[in-house]
């Protein structure tokens, strides 16, 4: 049985989310603790609260145009309210009675909410779910102007990490990552999300 939830590095005030980007883009963002050009605000970009997951997707920083990891620190306040807004990218029977509905919804939302295998340390797919959200060209100024608290190269500790796994140091890998706990969501967010309660 597939488990959804959503594990992250969260305080009381902030959540980081993950993304990587090229060290044009990254490079950019971390100088100026916020994304500029050359950082399209006029695409769908995506947050993952899933390092291990975004390792996966960038293979831990060695793919073209992925070479910088950032940790993103943004508000509760909006990444709650970029839930609050998300539509699924496909018709969760659990969300949606109907699939009409569900296109109807997901046209006209600036927030698509997705679910794909969580992560192992060495990359392999987990029945588990991560969550990860397309933020559209329609609410991206609210993620770049009123969300975003800072942003980290987290690159050097991406590096670290492989490092010791390819080298057969396992338990010393794990040891770096983040931390990462449930995050709570109350009850009807979490319907809308598909979470398991």
């Amino acid at each position: 049985m597939q488990t959804y939830e959503i594990r992250a590095d969260y305080n009381r005030d902030t959540i980081a989310v993950y993304q990587a980007y090229s060290p044009t883009i990254g490079t950019a963002a971390v100088e100026h603790g916020r994304f500029v050009e050359p950082f399209s605000r006029h695409r769908m970009t995506w947050i993952k609260p899933s390092f291990l997951w975004m390792m996966a997707r960038s293979n831990w920083a060695q793919k073209p145009g992925q070479e910088m990891v950032l940790a993103v620190r943004i508000t509760r306040t909006g990444w709650e309210e970029a839930l609050a807004l998300a539509e699924h990218t496909s018709a969760n029977r659990k969300v949606y009675a109907d699939p009409d509905e569900w296109r109807q919804r997901l046209e006209h939302t600036p927030v698509h909410v997705q679910w794909d295998p969580e992560r192992t340390l060495r990359g392999a797919p987990l029945d588990a779910r991560s969550i990860q959200i397309g933020l559209s060209r329609h609410i991206i100024d609210r993620y770049v102007d009123e969300w975003t608290v800072s942003i980290e190269d987290l690159t050097p500790l991406v590096r670290e990490i492989h490092t010791h796994l390819r080298d057969g140091r396992a338990d010393r890998a794990k040891q770096l990552l983040p931390a990462d706990r449930v995050y709570p969501l109350i009850p009807e967010l979490a319907h809308r999300l598909g979470i398991d309660r």
